[in-house]
């Protein structure tokens, strides 16, 4: 069963959130979190950290990841493994995979004719909300 994560960043802050515009499907053109595949063998949070920096040159120094959920789709035979982290430090973040972007909170995260995965990225923040104290340490 193939593996893939989604990293949820806020700034230092916590009053914005890192999002990418897809540019490939599914869901291109929306936004998403940053994430990536997990490698054959590869563990959870050394294939987060690695899809991050991939993905926006956001390092291990810059953050820490908490695992906050897991989605299996077993008619799809795949599975999405949620983390959450907040930069310790302003961190300018580039990336060629998708475009980079800082979205304030004040959106409507389960509008999935903007936001990708038919809105998990709304119920993904409900939870990272609802727990705040203990992620965004």
């Amino acid at each position: 069963m193939q593996g893939y994560n989604l990293i949820v960043v806020f700034d230092k802050t916590e009053q914005k959130l890192l999002m990418c515009k897809r540019k490939k499907e599914p869901y291109k053109g929306l936004s998403n979190f940053v994430g990536g595949k997990i490698e054959a063998g590869e563990e959870g949070y050394a294939a987060a950290y690695r899809e991050l920096e991939e993905e926006t040159s956001i390092t291990k120094n810059d953050i820490i990841l908490t695992r906050l959920m897991d989605f299996t789709y077993h008619l799809d035979q795949c599975y999405v493994q949620v983390y959450v982290g907040k930069l310790n430090q302003t961190v300018v973040v580039k990336g060629e995979e998708n475009d980079l972007y800082w979205s304030t909170l004040d959106h409507d995260f389960f509008d999935a004719s903007k936001y990708a995965g038919e809105g998990n990225i709304g119920h993904i923040l409900m939870h990272v909300f609802m727990n705040k104290e203990m992620l965004l340490k």
